[in-house]
């Protein structure tokens, strides 16, 4: 492994920033957090004045804010397995929410843990609850969290599959089911994740903090939803559930400085994907209004931005300037290279990896390395190239029986230019058909690609 001094070196930071702190001798810690179908728009720092997230706030005002980064996918096990194997969701085998992720994908954490770090996951698997598929087995030494796609916040159960599957629960510390009911699993989390600091402080690790907010159940304690008394009802449990994540990378933000480690940690906060609309998501069984995706189009399971257009925050003090706002073009897949680059670790060799390391846009507004940026989901398929986007057999999801079907027609093609039309409103496919033919043909080969070459 790079040590701090050499990675600095490595990457040209000196010249970047007259004012980096000291080397620290050793590798660079990592700390990812991910929340669960948040809003595109809501937080603090992207314009939202109805929420409370300070803490989050405050890493993007440290570091790096990018408006144009993007999840692999617009839904939860896909999204995941991209980032964690810095693979497109189709090579990684987890083309949709289901399966487990393959016992022959490399994660993130088996790199790291390979070259001496301290790895855990604090939260939300969902690739896989059997001991073969756990996180245990996939490179983490620590879990603490639950396997399934949502759990009741306060029973730690999982009611969702009946009448198919009886509701079970689902919380375990590695291999052992633990039961810590009416304790609010975002808190449980946070909890986890300060202590793992505690314990590994003197080595490095790599933290993963997927929590379960904003996703449903919709349940906070009440004094979280005591903060927000003016809401209406629907986004009043929404901004406590998003404050109360909030808290939590405050607690964990607040260990590494107890133990001077802000400095040698990059850290990262995103999402992954959109709001969504699922009744199941509402009061009532009503289509749930309270996250919001901003000017974007569509929401969780869209293959348009709103699916899957999430925040992306970076810092790493001294070595990503603050303040900044980037605009090329990110994805999930590119967590893994990225941090494995930071660690001086080498990406895996055997398989391919369609990810690129970050840093140089994050450290030094460098171009984005992607050509393209692809999707593939719910028989959607959609391409950005540039300030172009096209989505095919793209729908909305907006929870209405219209919004679930395919659009049709002309816009079964749908060609927007997103630096004029970041709402995806307007069809351009009959004002830039070169430009439609040129990405269908881009799109069409690439999910061939990905379906043949794993």
């Amino acid at each position: 492994m790079l040590s701090r001094r050499d990675f600095l070196a490595s990457s040209s930071a000196t010249l970047l920033n007259a004012n980096l702190p000291a080397p620290t001798g050793r590798p660079p810690n990592f700390i990812v957090f991910l929340t669960d179908d948040q809003g595109c728009h809501d937080l603090g720092c992207l314009g939202s004045s109805d929420l409370q997230t300070q803490n989050i706030d405050g890493l993007a005002a440290g570091g790096a804010r990018f408006t144009n980064w993007y999840a692999a996918a617009p839904v939860c096990a896909p999204s995941r397995a991209a980032l964690l194997t810095g693979r497109y969701p189709i090579r990684a085998g987890v083309p949709n929410n289901g399966p487990a992720l393959p016992d022959n994908e490399k994660t993130l954490a088996a790199c790291l843990k390979e070259a001496g770090y301290a790895t855990a996951l604090c939260g939300k698997w969902h690739l896989g609850s059997t001991p073969a598929t756990a996180p245990n087995a996939r490179g983490f030494d620590r879990f603490f969290g639950f396997h399934s796609g949502c759990i009741d916040y306060y029973s730690h159960r999982y009611y969702w599959g009946e009448p198919k599957t009886v509701n079970y629960h689902d919380l375990w510390s590695d291999g052992t089911e633990v039961f810590e009911d009416g304790e609010y699993s975002t808190e449980l989390f946070a909890r986890e994740a300060v202590q793992f600091i505690r314990q590994n402080r003197e080595r490095p690790f790599f933290l993963y903090v997927p929590f379960n907010g904003v996703h449903y159940p919709m349940h906070a304690p009440k004094r979280y939803v005591d903060r927000f008394r003016d809401l209406p009802p629907e986004r009043r449990m929404y901004a406590a559930m998003l404050a109360a994540v909030d808290d939590g990378v405050g607690a964990v933000m607040r260990t590494l400085g107890e133990y001077q480690l802000t400095d040698n940690t990059l850290v990262m906060f995103t999402a992954d994907n959109g709001a969504t609309r699922e009744k199941r998501a509402g009061l009532n069984q009503q289509i749930p209004d309270a996250g919001h995706n901003g000017v974007f189009r569509g929401y969780k399971f869209s293959a348009f931005d709103g699916g899957m257009h999430p925040p992306m925050v970076m810092s790493w003090p001294g070595v990503i300037p603050a303040g900044q706002t980037i605009g090329e073009l990110g994805c999930h897949i590119d967590i893994l290279p990225t941090l494995c680059e930071a660690a001086g670790v080498k990406v895996p060799s055997d398989r391919i990896i369609d990810g690129r390391n970050a840093l140089p846009m994050a450290m030094a507004r460098a171009k984005t390395s992607h050509e393209a940026l692809y999707w593939a989901s719910n028989n959607q398929l959609a391409i950005r190239k540039g300030k172009w986007k096209l989505v095919k057999d793209g729908i909305v999801f907006d929870g209405t029986p219209e919004g679930s079907k395919p659009l049709s027609g002309d816009d079964a093609l749908f060609l927007s230019k997103l630096d004029e039309d970041p709402g995806e409103t307007k069809n351009l496919r009959h004002q830039a058909p070169e430009v439609l033919d040129e990405l269908e043909t881009q799109a069409l080969a690439w999910l061939q690609d990905v379906s043949r070459n794993r």
